[in-house]
């Protein structure tokens, strides 16, 4: 385990709650910025800090995107620092609660996933001393004001943390703009913020992404997109002429349409150099063509374009319901229903770009085409791709989404080493 010195940022999060703090009478705090800033595991060990530090026997919220992402981005690396600085932790999965303890105190910590409109039900009716909105951007209003609503004891306060998104987010105009309003304490990190960051993985990061992503995840802007979805992509890097031989785990995507186009493509693996290959499309345009075509027709087409291909799988358009049936009434095929979330999957596929993971033959003429015509919808008051030119671009995001769905990287050590252990109640 690498031990750091936290930086001054991350040292004005982690006491801006205890007397003698020039932040001390605030009433919340929000922390937004770049990725791997370490704003996350500073305000989520100062939660705990505080609540331990302030009250014994309450209930607090932990809220995330969803239960896993908070595990995941959250517990895990907190526990291990909270037992090494002397706090006695236990997590009981299925009842989604964390107890923690230190001395005589003891206070609970539930776990709530703010995905969708019907999840600010599951946080109501518990009274709370204090909630920890982790991606709190990616929630739906409701359920962030729900949980706000439940505090009610007195001395509760509100902690806030997020990357940026849209300059019209409902909580950039409410919180971010208003923040002094609201008596909250706002801190903005840069990777700059995190000592623990060597300057060869900040160069990764930067590295990752470009445009409007790049401004946000690395810059650390809130800022709408414009131009191109895929800026990164390039004929010249992205588009090959052979494929090489020996591609495995092969699959399909498809982005089924009768009056739009249905894109079909055609998927395999280099174990040599790991990377995925479209080998082959199949594009039909009704349009185009004056001929609309059947599910079975559309059926035809896909077993042609998998040849005797040992195909593992086939990712289709949720909402094509009736192909989907088509597929697995024929009995060939294994159908996947793909992850339809848009933002989630541009980023996805923006980063296998970026790392050259997914390259293209120079076959897929209709995909090459569509990257270069694929733009954000301008003037939107929230990030959306235009619904043009995006059939094609639609199942590659379904491949990847659905089938590579790639695991978050390691992320970089940051240790809470610097602070002293001392009673909570001191």
């Amino acid at each position: 385990m690498r031990f750091v010195p936290f930086s001054r940022k991350q040292l004005r999060v982690l006491t801006w709650w205890r007397e003698g703090s020039p932040d001390c009478r605030r009433d919340a705090i929000l922390c937004d910025g770049a990725v791997r800033s370490g704003k996350t595991l500073c305000l989520s060990l100062s939660f705990v800090m505080w609540a331990t530090h302030c009250f014994s026997g309450m209930d607090f919220a932990l809220c995330g995107k969803t239960i896993l992402s908070l595990q995941r981005n959250l517990l895990e690396p907190l526990l291990p620092i909270l037992r090494g600085l002397g706090y006695r932790c236990r997590f009981q999965s299925g009842r989604r609660l964390l107890t923690v303890a230190w001395g005589k105190r003891e206070n609970r910590f539930y776990l709530f996933g703010g995905r969708d409109e019907g999840s600010a039900s599951l946080i109501q009716g518990i009274t709370l001393a204090g909630v920890l909105l982790d991606e709190v951007a990616l929630m739906p209003r409701s359920f962030v004001e729900q949980a706000l609503a439940r505090c009610s004891v007195t001395g509760s306060r509100y902690w806030f943390c997020c990357n940026p998104e849209h300059p019209f987010h409902w909580f950039y105009r409410e919180w971010i703009e208003k923040a002094e309003e609201k008596n909250c304490l706002y801190l903005h990190f840069t990777m700059q913020d995190n000592p623990s960051l060597t300057p060869e993985i900040r160069q990764r990061y930067e590295g990752l992404y470009s445009g409007s992503f790049y401004r946000r995840f690395v810059l650390g802007e809130w800022c709408a997109p414009s131009g191109a979805v895929y800026p990164m992509f390039s004929p010249a890097d992205h588009v090959t002429e052979q494929p090489p031989k020996g591609l495995t785990r092969w699959y399909l995507s498809c982005d089924y349409g009768t009056v739009n186009p249905c894109s079909i493509g055609l998927w395999g693996y280099c174990p040599a150099d790991g990377i995925w290959y479209r080998t082959a499309e199949y594009y039909h345009d009704s349009r185009r063509t004056g001929i609309q075509k059947t599910d079975e027709e559309y059926y035809e087409a896909l077993c042609a374009l998998a040849g005797e291909r040992p195909v593992l799988g086939v990712t289709v358009d949720p909402s094509a319901a009736s192909f989907m049936e088509c597929i697995r009434r024929h009995g060939v095929y294994t159908v996947l229903p793909a992850k339809n979330e848009v933002l989630d999957g541009i980023r996805r596929v923006s980063e296998l770009l970026r790392s050259g993971k997914l390259l293209f033959s120079v076959a897929c003429r209709d995909t090459i085409w569509e990257f270069a015509q694929y733009r954000w919808e301008e003037n939107a008051p929230e990030d959306r791709p235009r619904k043009e030119n995006d059939h094609a671009m639609d199942e590659i995001r379904y491949f990847v989404s659905t089938v590579l769905s790639p695991a978050p990287r390691n992320q970089p050590a940051f240790h809470a080493a610097a602070l002293p252990r001392q009673p909570a109640g001191t």
